[in-house]
């Protein structure tokens, strides 16, 4: 109610239409003919009512629903001011036509007609004016202007069955005019006064106040009672009514209200889960980024001082595209598979300025991406290859790391193992220090739960990773 408008359009479509349809049950069962035993004159009265009925609905729905839309929308507004008048025209016949011959009104001409065109135009200035005055930045938020409109839609609803009961009957009006009212308050009154004191824990005051209006209803009834000098008015409706309110009515909005409060609260948890995800998302995303940089500045810098710079100068291109991945792609929720297979490749060339001449390594890389098609969330492969790297090179004894990359029925697979090689304590201690592959499987927890697998086997020797996941199309 706060942050936006609500779609009032659909909201008065949906509050004529109601009317319409209690309107239609008014004149159905209250007007209904019997066809054996009344004469043509009286059924053709009664056909004439669901007519004009029928037809201030479809000429309702064609101007607010689809003439007025287009209307704003073009820029050329003639055409939609033609078909407005020729839809209000075509409707007023057919209302005069129907009105003057099933001896509905006096005369040919429908006042009751006019005083609806009048009405709807008045709504609108009115809508329009409410717009101009209570939304931001007139205001800080929607809601004062959300509750006026709402208001609005009500009473043009109400004055609209008013001027229609010369064709259904006044029941329509007064169902509008008193009876939701009376519920909508009654609500209120429960929701505030007895059920809400009730919930805090105040039942001395819930008891008050729901006796209190026991006390008032029963008094008013028994004054009409005293003035029409009828026992029945008191007994058959006070009684009645409160019998209603304490029996009916109090306890089954209190269920209601229940009901609300629950779903409500699973709401807001759920949105609180989804935010927290989201918050967590992008703290893990900020820790994996640097983690990567840094090693990738580090093995530039290790081959600017072995190699010659052509290689340096490649390395640093690749850098390049690696940190420009970083800094636009990888804030994205999902990207596409090639740009991930991109920056898996420019990593491992990079990798390889450091390793390649290495004697002792054995590297054996397969990225079959032929039929990877589809978009994943960024950053999901490097932190295994990474950690393939850090962990599997031996300057000293024989290493080995083995990637097989391919895409299968929707799912992107990951086969790595790779040598594992003892570290000294306080070079333990420090990696471990890092977000790694802990942080990797909170990620995809958090993005992919259910939708992706997972396996890590470990021995004295091998270091084995299949990893799989689901491909968004």
């Amino acid at each position: 109610m706060k942050s936006k408008s609500l779609d009032f359009r659909q909201i008065e479509w949906w509050i004529v239409t109601t009317a319409t349809l209690i309107a239609f049950l008014f004149i159905l069962f209250g007007y209904r003919p019997k066809f054996y035993n009344d004469n043509a004159q009286v059924i053709f009265k009664f056909v004439s009512r669901l007519v004009i009925l029928g037809t201030l609905y479809a000429g309702f729905h064609l101007i607010h629903m689809v003439l007025i839309p287009k209307f704003i929308r073009e820029m050329r507004k003639w055409p939609s001011m033609i078909w407005i008048f020729l839809t209000g025209l075509v409707a007023f016949g057919i209302s005069a036509l129907f009105g003057f011959n099933g001896e509905l009104i006096k005369n040919p001409f429908p006042t009751f007609f006019l005083g609806i065109i009048v009405l709807y135009a008045c709504y609108q200035i009115g809508a329009h004016l409410l717009s101009q005055a209570l939304t931001p930045p007139k205001l800080r938020d929607f809601q004062f202007y959300n509750y006026s409109r709402l208001l609005l839609s009500y009473l043009f609803t109400l004055f609209f069955l008013i001027q229609l009961d010369p064709i259904s009957s006044p029941g329509p009006s007064i169902i509008f005019g008193i009876f939701l009212p009376g519920i909508f308050i009654s609500s209120l009154y429960n929701y505030f006064l007895v059920y809400g004191k009730r919930k805090k824990g105040k039942i001395a005051q819930a008891r008050l106040f729901n006796w209190g209006l026991v006390a008032l209803i029963l008094l008013i009834f028994l004054i009409f009672s005293v003035e029409e000098n009828q026992e029945e008015i008191f007994f058959v409706g006070g009684l009645g009514v409160v019998a209603f309110i304490q029996l009916i009515f109090f306890p089954l909005t209190s269920l209601i209200f229940k009901k609300l409060e629950v779903y409500m609260g699973q709401i807001t948890e759920l949105t609180y889960q989804v935010d927290q995800g989201q918050a967590n998302m992008e703290f893990l995303r900020s820790q994996i980024n640097p983690h990567f940089l840094f090693n990738a500045l580090n093995t530039l810098y290790a081959s600017s001082l072995m190699e010659k710079a052509e290689k340096t100068s490649d390395g640093i291109q690749k850098l390049g595209d690696m940190m420009r991945f970083m800094l636009h792609e990888n804030q994205l929720p999902r990207i596409p598979i090639s740009r991930e297979i991109d920056y898996l490749r420019n990593y491992i060339d990079l990798q390889l300025l450091r390793f390649g001449n290495q004697a002792n390594l054995d590297l054996d890389f397969q990225i079959n991406a032929s039929e990877c098609k589809g978009e994943i969330a960024p950053m999901l492969i490097i932190p295994f290859v990474e950690n393939a790297f850090k962990h599997g090179i031996s300057t000293k004894e024989k290493s080995w790391i083995r990637l097989n990359l391919r895409c299968i029925s929707g799912s992107l697979h990951l086969d790595l193992v790779n040598s594992v090689h003892p570290v000294k304590s306080k070079e333990n201690s420090r990696e471990s220090s890092g977000i790694g592959l802990d942080n990797l499987k909170k990620r995809l927890n958090l993005v992919y739960p259910n939708r992706h697998q997972l396996n890590i086997v470990s021995n004295d020797s091998d270091f084995f990773v299949h990893f799989s996941v689901q491909i968004h199309h």
